[in-house]
């Protein structure tokens, strides 16, 4: 069974493969155009990004929110398939993220983590069918967010809700089913997130200065990269507090 350490980016044991296998959109995220294939031209020979510590100023902030839950450094290790199956091995890791957490809520859980585990470690990934295994988990991740959360008042369930640019100051939200709610920019300043079921949200610019965020449900490394912070902000244990966050929120 995988501990979530394993399933954490290690930039330092990969070879780039993000680098080369993703593309980019010249947009806010990214400063450039780049099909997928191609090495971006910020890849050193050594398989290390050469503005690594400047690719938000450098017009990168696409970088700093990509998490590949630690499929890239499993893939290094493979050899010449790993550029074709590190989207689908990604996609594998963040079932086990998602099931991992859930376990400590339902222990019966444990075949379906023992299941993915089979499958991502299957020879040939580009056979797996992806939509089928998240099909599955997501009921199973359902059904374990309305054990933790419980019955709660229509206005906390907003899945999929249009939040974007909402002003939520120190909004109880505690036990909210904000499931791949669009909260990019929004105020969520002082609120209550405690086990808020936050799977897919949007945070993109959100910024959760003094939010408590403490046991929130199935949050990522790159839904919290991609929002905006402070040293008050409380995360769960899981996730890191970026370095990009400064003192008073950004």
């Amino acid at each position: 069974m995988p501990n979530r350490t394993d399933l954490q980016a290690d930039c330092g044991s990969c070879v780039g493969l993000c680098c080369v296998v993703l593309t980019f959109a010249r947009s806010a995220d990214f400063a450039i155009d780049k099909p997928a294939g191609e090495p971006c031209p910020n890849l050193s020979d050594d398989h290390r990004c050469t503005v690594h510590s400047q690719l938000r100023s450098k017009g990168f902030p696409g970088c700093t929110v990509y998490d590949c839950f630690g499929a890239g450094q499993e893939l290094s290790k493979r050899g010449p398939e790993m550029f074709a199956a590190l989207p689908i091995l990604r996609q594998l890791h963040e079932l086990l993220w998602y099931l991992t957490e859930a376990l400590e809520y339902n222990k019966d859980l444990q075949p379906a983590i023992d299941r993915v585990e089979v499958v991502s470690r299957t020879a040939d990934l580009t056979t797996v069918d992806v939509a089928a295994e998240r099909a599955v988990v997501n009921e199973l991740l359902l059904r374990t967010s309305q054990l933790v959360r419980g019955k709660q008042p229509k206005k906390k369930e907003r899945r999929g809700a249009d939040l974007i640019g909402a002003r939520l100051h120190q909004a109880d939200l505690a036990k909210a089913n904000l499931r791949g709610a669009y909260l990019i920019g929004a105020d969520l300043t002082g609120a209550d997130l405690r086990q808020a079921d936050l799977i897919g949200a949007d945070l993109r610019d959100a910024d959760l200065s003094g939010a408590d965020l403490t046991g929130a449900l199935f949050l990522t490394q790159s839904q919290i990269n991609a929002a905006r912070g402070d040293h008050a902000t409380r995360l769960p244990k899981a996730v890191t507090r970026p370095s990009h966050w400064s003192a008073t929120g950004a």
